[in-house]
């Protein structure tokens, strides 16, 4: 045959595989369906601040026509009116002069500001659009402490106000002056009456939709990580320095600091002790889902922001972000599920307030607390688009498991499949210290699943569910109808009480599903990965290695930390090929590494130990990268590490970092190496 014989040959071939092609598979092959973005359901804007003007927002409340009132650190009290367009928003300033206003409510034409001393009362009593009468309501003692922050008030619906007043920080939670670590009650008269006990830093709190106040806490002493607690009186948080108080007259506490132990075992396991201490209703798992937990904000918006109604909005300082959380109450406790829901917010949100279009609005700042928005300060808006996202709508607790409730249908036979979910149960200790490792983490493995008909439901059976533990749910295999991944595939479900009822017959795992894989644009199933592990110890050499022979390191640095997430130094210098000692101090209040890394990739590696998840505090946040090039262990508050190294031979700017999750945006510092 000819080469024009071989080639027609050859075409006919091709035309009758293409044909075979069209047959199988129709016209053409399904096009990859690419994740979506949060950018896509929730667009973030940002509202100009006028030059000059330090808006580093401490408090918001919305008015009856539209506009906000926002306070600041600095003290002063901003109305802000066209937020919504078309335009630019104006800015008249309202009041001045007070001392770092944390907090700002309105009712009945008055503004209520906290400060730290007291609560004040602000009128426009001319109508100027200015306050001419500032009045307290009620102030308590101040040491001069630097954090004795102060928030509130919050509105009951007596007419009664909540303020929370921080502890004081002396290397640990102290109660300097008294009712520092509760939350108050506050007549429009100035009356007082003590609430509850046991609050470190509850910089958020609000009421649901029946009455209940929820306060939300950042990790400390007593405190192994974020959380949100449901308060009533009489009740204690856990941090024992404010029982300094319990006997002063009318406190509904009688615990004294002798009644809590310090085990470090589970705060749900020591509740059953010690009565009156309240375990949380959710856990935010410290790194993966915040890391200073700011503004709690109910969605009463009827569906205006998406659908999410009835649930609520959790903001965190130091990663920039938001949460959602879907509460329940089962045996009369409430527990719930913590999803992520939208980052890249300009600054660190401290106050979050809705719009009358059903915008959420972020008031933000960042000065000496640091945060992943790289801006100190900022007022942004976040717009639903209208469209529909694909999420874990809800989780619910099941006498054998849990329920996913979905906002889009499922594909049920991928939903079906054990194998598209995993389930990880682990706690914190309750104990004196600063923060706490994840303890006693486990699986629960997923026996089997069963999707409803409509798609829009997976009831999961599981093995091992813990109360009083909060259960890491991923569902990564999942897909909907029309082939989508989720848009967040994980949440964490804080499991206080298990419902009673009927549990399903299981009575075997069914087989993975894979003939799915390739169709509709969906991924083919790749194998498990393994865990992730800490890297090689060669890269974390904490004796003087023996090569060195008697010879002295050619540098000693030593490096510190500061308050903000920061390195005591932003550089050092070090000759090529030369012998390093490093000492890093921890004498922060709070756990870091440092890891130093290759040229532009610090961020990479923050990211990679981010993914970490629940493994990562066990590995120190250091992935397994050959980018990583030394590194020291995570350490707690007031320890320091010594490690040992030759420097590249190569010259050049090493970054060095904490990689603690959303510490590595920030804490940062450069080695270099010169020829």
């Amino acid at each position: 045959m000819n080469w024009f014989g071989r080639l027609a040959a050859n075409a006919l071939t091709c035309a009758l595989c293409f044909s075979y092609s069209q047959a199988s598979f129709g016209q053409q092959a399904p096009a990859a369906i690419l994740p979506d973005k949060e950018e896509d359901y929730y667009r973030l804007l940002t509202l100009p601040i006028p030059q000059g003007t330090i808006l580093e927002i401490g408090g918001m409340a919305t008015l009856p026509n539209g506009s906000l009132m926002v306070c600041t650190r600095r003290g002063e009290v901003w109305n802000i009116s066209n937020t919504t367009g078309p335009g630019m928003p104006v800015y008249k300033k309202f009041a001045s002069g007070m001392h770092e206003a944390l907090w700002l409510a309105y009712k009945n034409g008055d503004v209520y500001v906290t400060q730290r001393s007291e609560l004040t009362r602000l009128r426009d009593t001319d109508g100027d659009g200015r306050a001419d009468s500032y009045d307290k309501v009620y102030s308590w003692p101040i040491s001069g402490n630097y954090h004795e922050y102060a928030y509130g008030p919050m509105f009951m619906p007596d007419g009664n106000m909540r303020v929370t007043l921080n502890l004081s920080w002396i290397g640990k939670g102290a109660s300097l002056t008294k009712w520092r670590g509760w939350m108050l009650e506050i007549t429009p008269d100035g009356k007082m009456t003590p609430i509850a006990a046991g609050l470190r830093s509850p910089a958020g709190f609000m009421m649901n939709a029946a009455g209940d106040v929820f306060y939300s806490e950042n990790q400390g002493d007593w405190v192994g990580s974020g959380r949100i607690t449901h308060l009533e009186k009489g009740d204690f948080a856990g941090n024992p320095a404010s029982l300094r108080w319990s006997g002063e007259p009318g406190s509904p506490v009688k615990l004294t600091p002798a009644d809590i132990p310090d085990t470090g075992e589970p705060m749900f396991d020591v509740a059953k002790r010690v009565p009156g201490l309240k375990p949380p209703a959710i856990w935010l798992p410290y790194g993966i889902m915040g890391k200073s937990t700011s503004e709690l904000l109910n969605d009463y918006t009827g569906g205006k922001f998406g659908p999410f109604e009835g649930q609520l909005f959790v903001g965190d300082q130091t990663q920039s972000k938001i949460m959602r959380v879907a509460l329940e109450k089962v045996n009369g406790v409430y527990q719930g599920v913590l999803f992520p829901f939208r980052e890249g917010f300009s600054s660190g949100i401290l106050r979050m307030v809705w719009g009358h279009d059903g915008s959420l609005f972020a008031g933000m700042t960042s000065r000496g607390w640091s945060a992943v928005g790289k801006e100190e300060y900022g007022l942004q808006r976040l717009v639903w688009t209208g469209a529909m996202p694909f999420e874990m709508k809800t989780v619910r607790a099941m006498p054998d498991g849990f329920e996913i409730e979905f906002t889009q249908p499922v594909d049920r036979a991928i939903a079906a499949d054990p194998a598209s979910y995993a389930i990880t149960g682990f706690t914190y200790k309750y104990h004196s210290t600063y923060g706490s490792p994840v303890i006693n983490n486990a699986a629960c493995p997923v026996l089997g699943v069963v999707v409803s008909q409509d798609g829009m439901k997976a009831r999961i059976v599981a093995d091992s569910i813990r109360m009083g533990y909060i259960h890491e749910i991923k569902a990564e295999g999942v897909r909907s109808a029309k082939g989508k991944p989720l848009l967040h595939n994980f949440g964490y479900y804080t499991l206080n009480s298990i419902p009673a009822g009927e549990k399903l017959k299981i009575t075997a795992v069914r087989p993975a599903i894979a003939h799915h894989a390739g169709m509709q644009g969906m991924p083919a199933k790749t194998p498990a990965q393994k865990p992730a592990v800490a890297v090689p110890s060669a890269k974390r050499v904490i004796a003087q290695p023996v090569s060195w022979g008697k010879a002295e390191a050619d540098y000693t640095v030593v490096i510190g930390t500061k308050p903000g997430l920061k390195f005591d130094q932003a550089v050092f210098y070090v000759k090529a090929g030369s012998r390093v000692k490093l000492v890093f101090n921890n004498n922060d209040d709070m756990q870091h590494n440092l890891v130093i890394v290759q040229p532009g990739t610090a961020i990479e590696v923050g990211e990679l130990g981010m993914k970490m998840g629940l493994l990562g505090e066990k590995n120190n946040y250091v992935p397994q990268t050959p980018k990583v090039l030394y590194h020291t262990n995570l350490l707690g508050p007031g320890t320091k590490e010594t490690i040992y190294f030759t420097a590249p031979t190569k010259s050049g700017d090493y970054p060095y970092e904490c990689s603690v999750p959303g510490h590595f945006y920030v804490m940062q510092g450069i080695m270099k190496v010169l020829n």
